[in-house]
């Protein structure tokens, strides 16, 4: 089968790579570009661990075909950081035990971004359903929602 080329920005930098058809986005950023953070969950769109950031939409990279995102933008946790310096949501998460095995954490981080990048300060309820996507099977969601809130407002707590 012939191999597809495919050129797109990942994480701020441009990519080429080739991809067989019918490669999903997950497997081409964790086994062709070794960008890890991205996890494999359920592999069917229902966990949300593998969420990624397409020209700034939050996407599950595990049913989005790698072909789509030919001249786009993706961004994924690792893309987050700028060098050793961690995002607010990713300080806030630290600061608020808002994971535990941290398995769902990269798709939490990444589904909050998408929210907080298109409304700063959202309320309670808009955080529920920004992160409602996302399954946690061990933290529970009030330290997630709380951290959420907490970067939101700078790190100060939120009544």
């Amino acid at each position: 089968m012939a191999k597809t080329p495919l050129q797109f920005s990942h994480n701020g930098r441009d990519v080429a790579i080739f991809v067989d058809g019918g490669t999903n986005l997950l497997v081409a950023l964790r086994e062709l570009i070794g960008d890890t953070t991205p996890k494999f969950g359920c592999g069917q769109g229902g966990c949300g661990t593998c969420s990624v950031l397409i020209d700034g939409e939050l996407h599950l990279s595990c049913l989005t075909l790698a072909e789509t995102v030919a001249g786009r933008s993706v961004e994924t946790l690792d893309g987050i950081k700028d060098g050793p310096n961690l995002h607010p949501l990713q300080r806030a998460f630290a600061d608020n035990f808002a994971a535990q095995c941290g398995y769902c954490t990269p798709g939490m981080l990444m589904a909050a971004k998408a929210l907080l990048d298109r409304n700063p300060q959202p309320s309670r309820a808009e955080v529920v359903e920004a992160i409602s996507g996302n399954i946690c099977r061990c933290t529970g969601y009030e330290p997630i929602i709380n951290a959420v809130l907490a970067a939101a407002s700078g790190g100060r707590a939120r009544a």
